[in-house]
């Protein structure tokens, strides 16, 4: 689940007066025959940090060198700040980019890297000296400014990368997998430090990542991209909580699926006949579903609850228990019912010894409530 949420009253996107710092019309990029990027409109709005997550191939780099100006689209139109930048190149964006490996000068020093474009752009020496100070003490280096990139650790070179591209302060810095080099512990650690400094800057962050719980952690929305195209765009707790798809629902976190068609819907509740959980199953669904149209129940392993007895009320499955992970803080058991599905369920290690053992081969009775559940269509 999501770390970092904005401010309930911090959501610009919701606000239909609010012009967004970037406005993608109809985007497509094509290698030779290949659609890397199919017919994508995406608005991001000012102080935004922004994910573009999906798996290797989605397409979301492309889309991020294409808004920084690395690539030009083959069709459709890429506004910033108001401006036409289509075919504007990189060096003319109120942009800067953070690549993946850092591109740091192995010849120049920490303090010369982070200096390199303010240079470039001819800023006064003791301007210079000013912002590298204060971009240096912004990501907490200011013990390695006469150290060369060599002589620095991954999460060292990381900060370097980061204080060098904030130090022209960017309308927007985009961010390409960023913290992919990290060991996980130090990557945790900076994903938080990287959402505090975007906060205490204000500058709009869009950032590439594989990765769902970074995405979670650091995003106030993300756009999850699937085969070039944009599958759902969302705030981390809704994008969990709601899916639109069931590739959204599967790439986001973990979720039982149970295929079934409508048996009858009234009163926002939907009876579901599914054969695969061998019950019926009852969801709270506002949006009008036809008797007899297939759809997919999706239920999170965390809302799952282990009863002490079996019945054949909606939303009551029973099975055997085929696998357990014990991961510390969460037991994950994998049941298998009788139809030979297999159904995640999550328990929370509270104490040192489970209150209620579990173990291989049990038969348990599983349930969840209506209202913890949703109906994908798609």
């Amino acid at each position: 689940m999501p770390q970092h949420r904005p401010a309930p009253n911090d959501n610009p996107w919701a606000a239909s007066d609010e012009e967004p710092i970037v406005r993608v019309e109809n985007v497509t990029k094509t290698f030779g025959n290949t659609y890397a990027v199919d017919d994508i409109s995406l608005n991001i709005h000012r102080g935004e940090f922004f994910s573009l997550l999906g798996a290797s191939g989605c397409g979301k780099t492309t889309l991020l060198r294409m808004l920084g100006g690395f690539e030009t689209p083959t069709s459709g139109r890429i506004f910033i700040d108001g401006q036409d930048v289509t075919h504007v190149p990189p060096y003319e964006r109120p942009i800067n980019m953070m690549f993946q490996s850092y591109a740091l000068f192995p010849h120049m020093t920490v303090a010369q890297n982070i200096a390199f474009g303010l240079k470039q752009d001819r800023m006064p020496s003791l301007h210079i000296r000013e912002r590298v100070s204060e971009m240096m003490a912004l990501v907490q280096i200011e013990k390695l400014a006469n150290r060369k990139p060599h002589q620095l650790s991954g999460g060292q070179r990381q900060r370097v990368a980061l204080a060098r591209a904030l130090a022209k302060h960017p309308k927007i810095l985009l961010l390409d997998e960023p913290l992919g080099a990290l060991d996980k512990k130090l990557r945790e650690q900076t994903q938080f430090e990287l959402v505090n400094i975007q906060e205490r800057l204000g500058i709009t962050f869009i950032v590439v990542t594989h990765d769902q719980e970074e995405a979670m952690t650091m995003s106030s929305r993300i756009a999850l991209m699937h085969e070039g195209r944009i599958e759902q765009v969302d705030t981390p707790r809704r994008m969990y909580e709601f899916p639109i798809s069931r590739y959204a629902a599967g790439f986001i976190g973990s979720v039982n699926l149970f295929h079934g068609h409508v048996v009858e819907h009234n009163n926002d509740m939907v009876l579901i006949r599914s054969d695969e959980a061998g019950a019926d199953l009852l969801v709270h669904h506002s949006q009008p579903l036809l008797s007899g149209m297939e759809i997919t129940v999706a239920v999170r392993p965390e809302k799952i609850i282990v009863r002490e007895q079996r019945n054949d009320e909606p939303n009551h499955l029973h099975g055997v228990i085929q696998e357990i992970a014990y991961l510390g803080d969460v037991s994950i058991y994998h049941i298998e019912l009788a139809s030979g599905k297999r159904v995640q369920f999550t328990q929370s290690n509270v104490q040192a010894l489970a209150e209620q053992p579990l173990t291989w081969g049990q038969e348990v009775a599983l349930s969840w409530n209506p209202y913890s559940c949703g109906v994908l269509s798609q």
